[in-house]
């Protein structure tokens, strides 16, 4: 289960503290179902209902592709790709023998990065998993030609037998092609928003394609929202939400998300969507960002020590390193550095990170902790699970609907405009 440290952030509380009856009014009424979104909030049972429906049919689909194609091109946007590329590069930034490569398009409208896969992708065989609720979303749906077209040069009258669909479970122009086309169909789920959906078909094909024990990552969603059900201020989910809270309402209005493993980038793209889609409505709420230590130390860590005092620090850690290296002795001691000779990397790191915490703190940034046991699977799923619970309680006690997202819409009308899209498409 994750753990939550607060005592990096206990000095910048006011009054009676972090609100957890508030918190646990917000978890009462996501339970209850009675809240703004309540259509949208059944990632709460998805795991459980994966596991009962689609996993099966989810690893075999992995098991075909894995055993034909080199590489694996998913196509979608926002929550239809973010989970999925921040699963892999978390767990398998590195393809091991026999994994296939994922490449992620439709993010984007980029003709370079387009180009730069293609360069990528050479003359591999490969499949494409199309992911998309309605397939009309103009940059995926753009890529989604591209690469049919692709698939037809490569393979002919065959082309079809290398698409995988996840979309709508009934209806939506891509359901329609993929009845008309024969291609295998997984679901977008009607209940889940696409930020919240990394435990469904949509994240978990690609990660399976990748190399990732899905099995695995399900289990461990089963016990850790069940873990997460603790009606408390025990409960993890309810501390993070209920401390972010606060400290916005004391002028703390951005928070950083850093983490010390560079393979955490792309988790940290998704908590930014999950948060920033979620709570920026309404003119309120907290700003999220992100940073890669130790790297952005010597970067952004200036403006982190010494800029703005409008920050709060959520920092996640990984309690135990996959690998150890120790450093090794020079007899010479040139850039005198044995003074750590023989220290475990690892060891080095975690000084590094308390080091950073002491520092932040004294120049006024409140520092949460968020700590899981490893990067693996287990560690994964409990991610997940967390973020998106404490995500939905933060929301209902912002009082905005943490399960919508209006303002998206805004620059697709002046696109489709300006590129005079048909009013009746």
């Amino acid at each position: 289960m994750v753990k939550v440290d607060l005592s990096g952030a206990a000095g910048f509380f006011t009054g009676a503290g972090p609100d957890y009856a508030l918190a646990g009014l917000a978890h009462q009424t996501l339970a209850d179902k009675s809240g703004l979104g309540a259509d949208f909030t059944g990632w709460e049972e998805l795991p459980r209902r994966i596991k009962e429906t689609e996993l099966d049919a989810i690893v075999a689909a992995a098991d075909r592709i894995r055993a034909r194609s080199q590489a694996l091109v998913v196509v979608g946007i926002g929550g239809s790709y973010l989970g999925a590329r921040g699963a892999i590069e978390l767990l398998k930034p590195l393809p091991g023998e026999g994994d296939p490569r994922v490449f992620f398009v439709g993010n984007g409208l980029s003709p370079d990065y387009l180009c730069d896969v293609l360069r990528q992708l050479g003359d591999s065989d490969f499949d494409v998993n199309v992911i998309s609720k309605s397939g009309t979303t103009l940059e995926p749906a753009v890529s989604f030609r591209i690469f049919r077209e692709l698939l037809v040069k490569k393979y002919g009258d065959k082309a079809d037998e290398h698409i995988f669909a996840t979309t709508d479970a009934r209806r939506g122009a891509l359901k329609a092609q993929a009845d008309e086309k024969g291609w295998p169909c997984f679901v977008v789920p009607d209940d889940v928003g696409g930020r919240f959906s990394v435990l469904s078909a949509v994240g978990l094909l690609p990660m399976a394609v990748a190399g990732i024990d899905v099995r695995r990552v399900i289990d461990a969603a089963i016990a850790e929202f069940e873990a997460l059900d603790l009606r408390s201020p025990e409960n993890p989910a309810w501390q993070y939400a209920a401390a972010r809270q606060h400290l916005y309402h004391t002028g703390k209005r951005t928070e950083i998300l850093g983490c010390y493993e560079p393979s955490f980038r792309f988790m940290a793209e998704w908590w930014k969507q999950l948060y920033g889609e979620s709570e920026g409505k309404d003119g309120i709420g907290i700003f999220p960002a992100s940073v890669e230590f130790t790297a952005d130390l010597h970067s952004m860590g200036q403006f982190i020590q010494a800029g703005p005092r409008d920050l709060m620090e959520t920092i996640v850690r990984f309690a135990k390193c996959r690998d150890r290296y120790a450093i090794p002795f020079e007899e010479a001691d040139a850039d005198g550095l044995n003074y750590v000779a023989g220290r475990d990397l690892a060891d080095v790191c975690r000084v590094a990170a308390d080091a950073v915490k002491e520092a932040h703190i004294a120049g006024g940034v409140p520092n949460i902790v968020v700590e899981v046991e490893q990067r693996n699977e287990e560690g994964f799923a409990a991610l997940v699970c967390f973020f998106e619970l404490a995500c939905a309680i933060s929301g209902y006690m912002s009082r905005v609907n943490p399960f919508d997202q209006p303002g998206v819409e805004a620059y697709k009308k002046n696109m489709f405009r300006m590129l005079g899209k048909p009013s009746s498409k």
